[in-house]
């Protein structure tokens, strides 16, 4: 019994204002509950995804882990505490703040705020975008994944990974030192980047069209300074995607098509062909870093590396083959 999902996150702010804009009109998150200080998301069935609490700073304010149930919890609590971690149980007014039924809190090596919780709140109203969007993929999967940005990341990598029990996916060296991780299918809900700095890198959600992404694209051409990566495709799950800056100072993925992973058959390996495919220039990165990242695609394009998108049942049309040429390379890879 462990982990199974990221089920929320909370971000910190200085105005509620600029979160209530980015979330609603970009994003297409359906706000649910705005004071003047706090402001709240939906983004499925579940009663809240997305917290913001504007107490004047910045990036990550706590993420939510979710488990099965109370034994869940309290196997997870216990496995905490014998690793030398201090455990607090959350209480009944943090649950009902939260929707859940209960939760635990602890700080990771990193200081991060973890809320490990279960029975989270769902309701039965129907799910409204902000904008006109398909919607997320979340249910099993959580509602995303999340990188962070470590000096070192050795003493965190153990944690989650000896403590929390959180399974390797596959990992990168170049342009710089970068570990994957999961708890369900999803091809990763954290990762961590050994970059010389403490901090939250990104979250990404999911959506269930890629014109979804692509309209969103347009959206953020309209403000191309708060777009922190370009439109591209990763190598590791395969999703493609787009970040934009958020105004809690991090950024935020905005997504299609990423792969799932089968723990009988999935093996941990090394990418050396680098995080992206094609495309995401990161703007945030020394110029000496984005060219390197340019050579690894450019290295990838060379070597062959091609992946098929990533598709749910029902979201795709499948073309006849009328090429001769391409059936006969589709055949060939077949006999090979």
């Amino acid at each position: 019994m462990g982990i199974e999902a990221l089920g929320y996150i909370g971000v910190r702010a200085k105005d509620v204002g600029d979160w209530a804009s980015y979330g609603e009109n970009f994003l297409g998150l359906q706000r649910i509950d705005k004071s003047r200080s706090t402001l709240a998301f939906r983004m499925d069935d579940r009663k809240q995804r997305l917290v913001v609490d504007a107490d004047g700073g910045q990036g990550i304010g706590f993420f939510g882990w979710e488990v099965a149930d109370a034994a869940a919890l309290n196997a997870v609590a216990a496995r905490i505490e014998a690793a030398g971690t201090k455990v607090a149980r959350g209480s009944r007014a943090l649950a009902a703040e939260r929707h859940v039924e209960d939760l635990i809190v602890l700080n990771d090596p990193g200081g991060n705020r973890l809320e490990i919780f279960h029975g989270a709140q769902t309701t039965s109203d129907p799910f409204k975008p902000g904008r006109n969007i398909s919607g997320f993929r979340t249910g099993p999967l959580g509602m995303g994944h999340v990188v962070m940005h470590f000096e070192r990341i050795a003493e965190v990598m153990a944690f989650y990974q000896n403590v929390l029990e959180f399974k390797l996916s596959d990992y990168w060296l170049r342009p710089f030192p970068g570990y994957f991780f999961h708890v369900n299918p999803r091809h990763h809900s954290i990762a961590f980047v050994e970059s010389g700095i403490n901090m939250i890198h990104h979250m990404m959600v999911e959506l269930f069209s890629f014109d979804d992404v692509g309209q969103g694209y347009d959206l953020a051409l309209g403000d191309p300074e708060r777009i922190g990566v370009t439109l591209g495709r990763h190598s590791g799950d395969y999703v493609t995607s787009f970040y934009t800056w958020n105004p809690s100072g991090f950024l935020v993925e905005y997504g299609w098509g990423g792969q799932l992973i089968d723990d009988s058959t999935w093996k941990p390996f090394e990418r050396k062909f680098g995080p992206s495919l094609w495309g995401h220039e990161r703007r945030w990165m020394s110029a000496e870093k984005k060219e390197d990242s340019r050579r690894l695609c450019i290295e990838a394009a060379e070597n062959g590396q091609r992946q098929p998108v990533q598709v749910l049942a029902g979201n795709y049309n499948l073309m006849p083959g009328i090429c001769p040429w391409w059936d006969s390379m589709k055949q060939g890879r077949k006999a090979g």
